[in-house]
């Protein structure tokens, strides 16, 4: 068996064209979704975020205001910036780019978000809405890979999911939302991290395996079963002569090896990666559709 590979890129597109099309009707009511960007400092992996993020709001028609502020900006001076951003009727979206410079609270940056723009589903009130079921902006990269999975058809009723991760932005989200009783719901879920013993039992289990750990090599052909749905989050580079730049991105998976075993599997890169910044857009469009 050679998994089919799970095209990222293509299910981001198709959701892409969607938006494209809610914005058009929206624009002919008068409202034009507005994304606002904070980033702070000057990370190279960052900045490359955030360019990619002004190139698809400028694809299907988002408003984006950037902004890029010096690394040495203060707690008070960023918050400011936020609230006035929060106050703005331009922007049904805000979005502050981490990590942030060592010497800024990012909790409290967060929090200081109105819940209602808070489109990267980071703030503690859209947080406990997830827990408990109602509506709320999803973190993005889960709501990814859900999504990669539906438009995969991939049965999540009844299924048991192994996530392999136990972060506040992918592992625990994740979790909290194949739990939920909704038709994007219902599965049986476990989680496994650091601490867990003998992972490879648990990952045996597994009728769809997400790999979040954020280690190259996690996840090895041994540990999977026949048929397994392989979904990696993970995104690290490795050290490459043969490339430009000395290295090549990889995942958490042994792809080469677990592909031969697994019935659907996601690359890297290509395949949850280009869903995150989607996601982004969709919660964008989401506010947007409820601005009065």
């Amino acid at each position: 068996m050679t998994a089919r590979i799970i095209d990222g890129k293509q299910v981001a597109a198709e959701i892409r064209a969607e938006l494209k099309e809610e914005i058009g009707r929206l624009k002919t009511r008068g409202i034009v979704p507005g994304l606002g960007v904070i980033l702070v400092g000057d990370d190279p992996a960052s900045q490359s975020y955030v360019t990619g993020k002004e190139r698809a709001c400028e694809e299907i028609g988002i408003y984006s205001d950037d902004n890029r502020l010096p690394a040495k900006t203060s707690q008070e001076d960023l918050i400011v910036f936020v609230k006035r951003m929060n106050d703005d009727p331009r922007i049904h979206g805000i979005l502050v780019q981490l990590p942030l410079p060592g010497h800024l609270n990012e909790s409290e940056v967060l929090r200081a978000i109105d819940p209602n723009k808070d489109v990267d589903g980071f703030h503690p009130i859209n947080v406990g809405k997830m827990v408990v079921g109602e509506n709320a902006f999803l973190p993005c990269t889960p709501h990814g890979v859900v999504q990669l999975l539906v438009r995969n058809g991939v049965t999540l009723d009844g299924s048991h999911v192994v996530i392999v991760g136990r972060s506040n932005i992918v592992g625990k989200p994740l979790a909290n939302m194949l739990i939920q009783k909704s038709p994007t719901g219902n599965a049986t879920v476990t989680i496994c991290h650091t601490r867990t013993k003998d992972l490879a039992y648990h990952t045996r289990q597994a009728d769809i395996l997400i790999a979040a750990a954020g280690r190259p090599g996690t996840i090895t052909a041994d540990m999977v079963r026949d048929g397994v749905v392989v979904i990696d989050v993970g995104v690290n580079r490795v050290e490459d002569a043969t490339k430009k730049q000395g290295f090549r991105l990889v995942g958490d998976v042994d792809f080469d090896a677990v592909k031969e075993k697994a019935s659907l599997i996601t690359p890297v890169p290509g395949g949850v990666g280009p869903m995150t910044i989607t996601m982004l857009l969709y919660n964008t469009v989401a506010s947007a559709r409820q601005a009065k």
